[in-house]
């Protein structure tokens, strides 16, 4: 990128300070970039360094770090060593806040370390009451609340596997995930709260349990402070009744690789996949983003704001594990006119602050300038994911929220539990640039003929194993599934689906999903290259872009959601053609723009071009439960726009 310049730069003590700067020092390196290259080409070595200078507590010290006979795919890491996922979370102990919890209805709660040990080993020993043991399967359909934590350390203190979703998944959603797991015990809300309104859970949670009968304990928690009428739950039980009194936790070691979480693909494509994590790839892995790429400590207090069903609540979770304090939101993040967070923000003295490109995009279309309304002082490091964020964005975080603040875009996914790029507190932000490639893994960008390039585009992709993987799919035993999900493209070389570019500072630049990639006269467009050019029209809320089949070649087809009380009138057209035409290519500009009330989200706020370019090719959408708002998908359908040249 050429425009890209240097907007926040960390000062020296700063960096000195960091533990990215202790760690490359104690590897005897002077520069990120040698660290990096030390640590994909060295696996065994950085692994095992990152280890000891996390402190990871292995229970039995495995034989060997790595074993790989084939490519990646065969990668097995610390094979033969077992450890507590648990045990490092709850190492902490002290009053010292672990938990605050923020309701969007006022509610403020707050869990020490010590409170958080007593109350996990009490819902283990509920949980090895009712007969789950190592291997079980255990799920929650929560808010985010500390339950949720509770609920998941428990079950994973006695080796089973932790799975959730939120609350707001209708009933065929949590179906599609759970039904397929087939769960021993539900953890679940009465209700929630979103947007100033209450919702009830309980009528969900009884479709749900009529279609999974295999689930034969249900746990209610009274979230919503109404009374709760179990009548209607199978096997249902109050929280305070399940929680056994004055039990002892005992932290089972497991081994490595031993299944933690099972999360899903978005399912927006058919029934979600169900990828397993395993426990010992999952812990060192956050380690070292909490620790190292953010310089989370036991000093911060961290909030991320996400939901049970979003991969971004086990990653918040994982900052216990360096002591920090971490601070969970339910409800709307544009609640008060998305004032709620930053409030809560200056409230909580709030040091890393956890979001998404959508959020900070849409306050600045909303005209929200946080950074005079609050004393958001305390606030080191802003992270946003979810989708790119647009360069104007990283302009709009130092202009209205802070001047001095690390902002760092990272990006990975629920495949990988982690961040394939992101933040580095030993160095600068440059404007729409995620700041470096993450250690331990080699990340490269693919041209079409699968050769790396650098300042260029082309499909992300990582050479190296790391002990991230998923150590498998559900219900796929022979790794077919898995597979084709991930090394069928260029075999035996993960590539993740990202339209990506490194850029010549060696940090990276995402321009959207390849799958979603516009290929009008044989050019690839990634989507965000477009949308950050429209979104910068005031007259515009947000947009979608898809290519269309058409003439034997692909047309681009620009969907819009105008702000209220504006039309979208030929000269609007004019303008978003020429702001896309002048900051792009001619290539870029649509040949169709086409306004509609929404653009369709899955439920942890992605948009979906894929499912809308199903839907104008007339072809079906497999699985809507995977929407936020499957109904969005009927404006797309039949548009006599789309028939006409």
């Amino acid at each position: 990128m050429a425009d890209n310049p240097i907007l926040w730069s960390p000062g020296r003590e700063r960096v000195k300070q960091s533990a990215m700067y202790k760690f490359m020092s104690a590897q005897g390196f002077d520069n990120y970039a040698d660290l990096h290259r030390w640590s994909h080409n060295n696996s065994q070595e950085f692994w095992q360094a990152l280890c000891d200078f996390s402190d990871v507590k292995f229970s039995k010290p495995g034989s060997r770090v790595l074993d790989q006979p084939g490519d990646m795919t065969t990668a097995r890491w610390f094979d033969d060593a077992t450890l507590s996922f648990p045990e490092h979370i709850l190492r902490h102990g002290g009053k010292r806040a672990a938990i605050v919890f923020r309701g969007e209805n006022g509610e403020r709660r707050e869990l020490s370390f010590d409170e958080l040990r007593l109350q996990v080993a009490g819902i283990a020993a509920g949980l090895k009451s009712v007969g789950v043991t190592k291997g079980d399967r255990v799920t929650g359909f929560l808010p985010n609340c500390p339950e949720a934590i509770i609920a998941m350390l428990g079950a994973t203190s006695i080796g089973a596997i932790w799975s959730s979703c939120s609350p707001d998944f209708g009933i065929n959603g949590v179906v599609d995930r759970f039904g397929q797991i087939e769960p021993k015990v539900l953890f679940c809300a009465d209700g929630y709260f979103y947007n100033g309104k209450r919702f009830d859970s309980l009528p969900a949670v009884g479709g749900v349990l009529d279609i999974i009968p295999g689930i034969g304990h249900t746990v209610v928690v009274g979230f919503t402070g109404n009374p709760v009428d179990l009548d209607d739950v199978r096997g249902g039980v109050h929280w305070r009744d399940f929680m056994k009194k004055d039990a002892d936790l005992d932290c089972a070691p497991v081994e490595f690789n031993h299944p933690l979480y099972i999360m899903y693909s978005s399912g927006t494509t058919g029934v979600p996949k169900c990828i397993v994590h395993g426990t010992g790839g999952t812990l060192i892995q956050h380690m070292k983003e909490h620790g190292l790429h953010c310089n989370i400590g036991s000093d911060d207090r961290v909030f991320y704001f996400t939901t049970c069903g979003w991969m971004m609540w086990n990653w918040l979770v994982s900052a216990l594990m360096v002591g920090a304090t971490i601070v969970l939101y339910d409800g709307s993040p544009f609640y008060q006119e998305g004032r709620a967070l930053w409030r809560m923000a200056e409230e909580e003295k709030l040091t890393v602050f956890g979001t998404s490109a959508k959020f900070i995009a849409a306050l600045e279309k909303a005209g929200v300038r946080p950074g005079e309304e609050f004393d958001l002082s305390s606030i080191k490091t802003i992270l946003s994911t979810g989708s790119v964020l647009a360069p104007e964005s990283f302009d709009f975080v130092y202009d209205a929220i802070s001047a001095d603040v690390q902002l760092s875009s990272i990006s990975g996914g629920t495949d990988i539990l982690s961040c394939f790029a992101g933040g580095n507190p030993m160095l600068p932000v440059r404007r729409g640039e995620l700041q470096c490639l993450a250690l331990g893994m080699a990340v490269e960008v693919y041209n079409d003929e699968g050769e790396p390039v650098t300042e260029e585009r082309g499909e992300l992709v990582c050479s190296n194993a790391f002990p991230s993987m998923p150590v498998r799919f559900w219900n796929d035993p022979d790794n077919s599934k898995y597979h084709a999900a991930y090394f069928e493209r260029f075999p035996g070389v993960w590539a993740h689906g990202d339209y990506a570019e490194i850029t010549a500072n060696a940090g990276m630049v995402i321009y959207g999903r390849s799958d979603a990639v516009l290929n009008p006269g044989g050019v690839r467009i990634g989507t965000a290259e477009i949308y950050r050019q429209v979104e910068k029209l005031d007259e515009v809320i947000e947009c979608l872009a898809i290519g269309q089949d058409w003439d034997d070649d692909v047309r681009i087809v620009l969907f819009v959601v105008m702000r209220p009380g504006v039309a979208l009138d030929d000269a609007v057209k004019s303008r978003v053609r020429q702001v896309i035409r002048e900051n792009t290519t001619p290539r870029h500009v649509p040949a169709k723009i086409i306004a509609v009330p929404e653009i369709p989200r899955t439920i942890s706020g992605k948009i979906v071009e894929l499912a809308v370019r199903n839907v104008v090719h007339g072809k079906p959408v497999k699985n809507t439960d995977a929407l936020a708002n499957p109904m969005a998908l009927e404006y797309f359908r039949d548009l006599d726009e789309l028939s006409s040249a």
